[in-house]
């Protein structure tokens, strides 16, 4: 790739003081001096434009541990079938990634055990919703140009319930690379920390993918019931046409979410993921 690997340490000043969570994670950009030697000391940590961000509770409080910092993009990988892909799941990472800003696409992958025409069937309605979808095959190589213009110049973070092809898929993209998602996949569910296991995957052409399993842990941990509609884009700009502003969008007369989802306008699907993520939100109070 052509990249230089420096081995840095961080200067002692920027250690001093408390933390309530990760002072440097992989994915954050930094100032670096070098030394004689040809190591490094990082010098300055500069800001975060965004996170992903795991609250471990302990017992001196919460600790914000970070997965990834500076993405550009998540990608969601799920499966059309083997495994049947699983919506609430998939919805629940838009959630986290409409919450932390973070700009989300999603990849059906193993189109081909289905045909496009069915694989819309079951992911077409997120595009409506602006969220961007691409129909990918590993073993046919479908979608594969098209994954790699969007991976090109980004900082991507990588996530998908197991089995759903992601190493595969990866692997006919770019020759190695999904042996390495692979192998970080596997030390993490070895119980390695993640923060030691964590690292960028450089891309032929530019851009970094970084593989993120975190996801299926991260929890809605700051986030009241009454703002989950907020990160639902379809619900979103209803919320202001129901006939009260508390509305729950569960029983409430003149409730335009209820009247979306009875219309047609509103998937039903969504409409049940939402449900159950406010119920369990509520249920944690």
């Amino acid at each position: 790739m052509g990249a230089e690997v420096i081995s840095c340490q961080l200067r002692g000043r920027l250690k001093q003081g408390g933390r309530k969570g990760d002072l440097l994670a992989v994915g954050d950009r930094v100032r670096i001096s070098i030394l004689p030697e040809g190591t490094g000391m990082i010098e300055e940590i500069l800001p975060r434009e965004r996170a992903i961000v795991r609250m471990d509770p302990r017992p001196r409080g919460v600790y914000r541990q970070i997965l990834l910092a500076n993405p550009d993009q998540a990608l969601f990988v799920f499966a059309c079938a083997n495994p049947r892909p699983r919506m609430r799941m998939l919805d629940r990472f838009l959630v986290i990634a409409e919450k932390q800003e973070i700009p989300a696409i999603i990849v059906a992958n193993k189109v081909d055990l289905i045909g496009q025409e069915e694989a819309e069937k079951l992911f077409g309605h997120y595009k409506k919703i602006g969220y961007p979808v691409i129909y990918t095959s590993a073993s046919e190589k479908i979608g594969i140009e098209d994954l790699r213009h969007t991976l090109q110049g980004k900082l991507s973070a990588l996530a998908g319930p197991s089995g759903v092809g992601k190493s595969s898929l990866m692997n006919t993209m770019q020759d190695g690379l999904g042996l390495a998602v692979n192998e970080i996949s596997e030390a993490l569910n070895r119980g390695k920390h993640t923060t030691n296991f964590r690292q960028l995957l450089p891309l032929e052409g530019g851009g970094y993918v970084a593989d993120t399993p975190g996801w299926k842990s991260l929890a809605l941990w700051d986030t009241q019931p009454e703002e989950l509609d907020g990160y639902f884009p379809e619900i979103a700009p209803l919320v202001a046409q129901c006939r009260f502003s508390d509305c729950s969008h569960v029983h409430e007369p003149g409730c335009a979410v209820l009247k979306a989802v009875n219309s047609g306008e509103l998937h039903n699907e969504r409409f049940n993921s939402f449900i159950r993520m406010r119920d369990g939100l509520a249920n944690k109070r």
